[in-house]
């Protein structure tokens, strides 16, 4: 996946998007070659040349300012992921590949054993579950059956028949979402040989994460709504929250679930508190 193409690849993308009564501009009633604005429309609207737009969607960004992408973010009406996500395609963050296994300090551990009713793990940059508390392997999936190689939420997700069918009528959701991140992060770690591992994996794999990924939707991934469709405790409706590591390089975030209160959610997750013998990471290290 050359940068380059990335940036030349994501303008296209958004472009196509854009019809003219949204930038304001006439369509004069008459059949357009392309879907979305022309990129004489584009260079218009952010006020450089046409030329240099295209320079631009060929991959090269040699140069560019700071000031030129907010006017053509402004013109493709970004939001503040897919902003984000230009600037870090047009100027690559630099950032030393993670080459050892990720390590995990005990206090984490053990707080994640501390949620007994509910769902807690942490990720690795590349969507690999690194630890996890027993309610996640009973709700989600039993991590510790995974092979290594594969015990990533992208590979579950887009892979796993089983989760896909607990997943149920949110997996499209789901799925979207998850190859949206997988672009986030792309922009964050280009030079990160796991995250491209998973993704080549992926669209080799999955022709459904395929069609995804060639859409470029971009967004982080920081709160949201499981829904699971369980084989012993029916549907659960879990929010949940992203809690960033700052003090571990080597880790991502820090996910937590809570069912409502008095919901028949938090009900079903203290029966299968009670019910559930699968391992937590903790009990996989022993």
């Amino acid at each position: 996946m050359a940068r380059n193409g990335q940036l030349g690849e994501f303008l296209k993308s958004r472009r196509a998007r854009l019809r003219p009564d949204d930038a304001g501009l006439p369509s004069y009633g008459t059949r357009r070659r392309v879907p979305g604005l022309r990129r004489e429309e584009l260079a218009q609207l952010a006020g450089v040349s046409v030329a240099y737009y295209i320079r631009l969607e060929q991959g090269t960004a040699d140069g560019v300012s700071t000031e030129v992408l907010d006017a053509i973010s402004r013109a493709l009406r970004l939001d503040g992921d897919e902003h984000a996500h230009l600037h870090r395609l047009a100027h690559p963050p630099r950032r030393a590949p993670v080459t050892a296994p990720p390590r995990l300090r005990a206090p984490l551990q053990h707080l994640l054993d501390s949620f007994t009713h509910a769902p807690a793990y942490v990720v690795g940059h590349y969507t690999n579950v690194v630890a996890w508390n027993r309610l996640t392997a009973a709700v989600f999936v039993d991590l510790a059956n995974v092979p290594p190689d594969e015990r990533t939420w992208s590979h579950q997700i887009h892979l796993n028949a089983d989760y896909k069918a607990r997943l149920g009528g949110n997996w499209p959701t789901v799925a979207r979402r998850n190859a949206a991140y997988l672009r986030f992060r792309s922009g964050q770690d280009p030079d990160d040989p796991h995250l491209h591992a998973v993704i080549d994996c992926l669209r080799e794999r999955s022709p459904e994460f395929g069609r995804l990924w060639s859409a470029h939707h971009v967004t982080d991934l920081t709160h949201g709504e499981a829904r699971i469709d369980h084989p012993e405790v029916g549907r659960l409706v879990l929010p949940f929250e992203t809690l960033h590591l700052p003090g571990d390089p080597d880790l991502s975030r820090l996910m937590l679930y809570a069912a409502e209160p008095g919901s028949p959610s938090e009900a079903a997750l203290h029966e299968l508190a009670e019910t559930s013998g699968h391992l937590s990471s903790d009990d996989l290290a022993q």
